[in-house]
C-alpha cells in the first residue's frame, strides 16, 4: 500500500515535500545532539538514526555522507546564531533600549550575546564546528563567513550606542566586537569545560565582559 500524496494545482507533491523536509530537519536535530555529545568522528549514521527516530534508509535518502549532512548541520548552525543577534538587535530597538544604555552600554552586548550562546549542547557543538573547520576549507570559509556576520552584528549595536553619543568608545566598533566576541567564546568553552549549568556559564562571561570593559569605554 503506498502512502497518499496530496497534490497542488499545479501538479506538485508539497505534502511529499513537506514530510522529507520535516525528515532532514529531525535527522539534523538528532545529528546536533549526537556530534556535540560524541564528535563527528565517533558518532554513527546508525547514532543519528536512532536518535531522530528512523532507519538507515532515511537517512540515505537525504544525505549522501555524515559529512554531508555535518556541512549542512554547520551551516544551519551559523545561520540561526547571526538571526538570533538580528532578532534580539530589532528587539532591543523596538523596546528602545539602545536609546537608553548610558550607564550600562555593556549590558547590551551581553544580552545580545547571551541569546546566540544558547546552551551547553550549542557550545559543544559549536566548538565541534570549529574543530573541523580547521581542516574542511569549505567548512572553514562557511565558519568564516558566519564569524564576519556575527561581528557585523554586533558592531551595529555599538555603532548605534555611540552615534547617539550615550558612550564612547577607545576602538572602532569592528575592534570592540571582535574583542568582545573573543571574550565571550573563549569563557562560554572553558566555563562548560568546567562543568558550570548556562546561568554560571552566562555569569562567567558577563563578567569577563566586564573586566575588558574599561579597556574599550572611556570613562
Amino acid at each position: 500500500m503506498t502512502d497518499t500524496v496530496d497534490m497542488d494545482p499545479a501538479g506538485t507533491a508539497p505534502a511529499t515535500s513537506r514530510r522529507r523536509e520535516a525528515t532532514r530537519q529531525k535527522l539534523l536535530d538528532a545529528a546536533a545532539q549526537v556530534f556535540a555529545e560524541e564528535g563527528l568522528d565517533a558518532a554513527s549514521v546508525e547514532a543519528i538514526c536512532e536518535r531522530a527516530g528512523f532507519t538507515r534508509g532515511a537517512f540515505y535518502s537525504n544525505f549522501e555522507t555524515k559529512d554531508e549532512l555535518f556541512l549542512e548541520l554547520a551551516g544551519r548552525v551559523a545561520r540561526a546564531r547571526v538571526q538570533s543577534v538580528r532578532e534580539r538587535v530589532a528587539m532591543l530597538e523596538r523596546d528602545g533600549r539602545l536609546t537608553d544604555v548610558a550607564t550600562d552600554a555593556l549590558a547590551v552586548v551581553q544580552q545580545v550575546l547571551d541569546v546566540s550562546g544558547d546552551d551547553r549542547l550549542a557550545i559543544l557543538l559549536m566548538s565541534e564546528i570549529r574543530i573541523h573547520a580547521l581542516r574542511d576549507p569549505r567548512l572553514g570559509a562557511a565558519y568564516l563567513a558566519q564569524d564576519a556576520e556575527m561581528r557585523e552584528s554586533v558592531a551595529q549595536i555599538i555603532t548605534d550606542i555611540a552615534e547617539a553619543k550615550l558612550i564612547r568608545f577607545r576602538l572602532p566598533a569592528d575592534e570592540v566586537a571582535r574583542l568582545m566576541l573573543t571574550v565571550w567564546e573563549s569563557e562560554s568553552v572553558r566555563a562548560t569545560m568546567a562543568g558550570l549549568d548556562y546561568a554560571a556559564v552566562c555569569r562567567r562571561t558577563g563578567e569577563e565582559l566586564a573586566r575588558v570593559a574599561p579597556l574599550v569605554i572611556e570613562v
